[in-house]
């Protein structure tokens, strides 16, 4: 899923009107697993000049690239936490583990070649996916309609709720 989408459906989903603060977190937990994808882009386009099919093919790729991905989309990793979280009674820290759960859920179905590895580091498993969200050779132009109705209905519950 587009990284936007998941901080909307998130939002949709665990938020509420009379806590903000939460809310900001559910945001920050929606987006949170793919920042390091971004920093890698930003760092191998602009500081190494590593050109684009090379990015994506090779660099994203690395074993390193791929267990920072692991560790930042791993299930058990935001359980854990949402675990240490509920015994001592943090709440913002279970909403935002509540919403890494949430962001590797909705990524499972919708990865392909780019599959991560969402039990890691129990499992180096990946669901390969018969669909893709950015590959159009499974399925991304139907996947994409379906993440933007969502996203569309998503909005009008965040914005019904204020």
């Amino acid at each position: 899923m587009y990284t936007p989408s998941h901080a909307i459906l998130n939002l949709a989903i665990l938020g509420k009107a009379t806590d903000p603060e939460a809310n900001l977190w559910i945001i920050l937990g929606g987006i949170l697993p793919d920042i390091p994808i971004f920093l890698f882009y930003g760092w191998a386009k602009f500081i190494t000049k590593m050109p684009e099919y090379k990015i994506w093919s090779e660099g994203y790729y690395s074993p390193a690239m791929q267990t920072v991905v692991a560790i930042s989309h791993s299930i058990p990793l935001a359980v854990i936490g949402l675990a240490i979280a509920t015994f001592y009674q943090w709440q913002i820290l279970q909403i935002f583990c509540l919403s890494l759960v949430l962001h590797s859920l909705f990524d499972l179905p919708v990865h392909h070649d780019d599959a991560h590895r969402h039990f890691f580091p129990f499992s180096d498993y990946r669901l390969i996916s018969p669909f893709s969200y950015w590959d159009r050779k499974h399925y991304a132009s139907q996947v994409n309609l379906v993440e933007i109705l969502f996203a569309i209905f998503a909005t009008i519950r965040i914005f019904s709720r204020i």
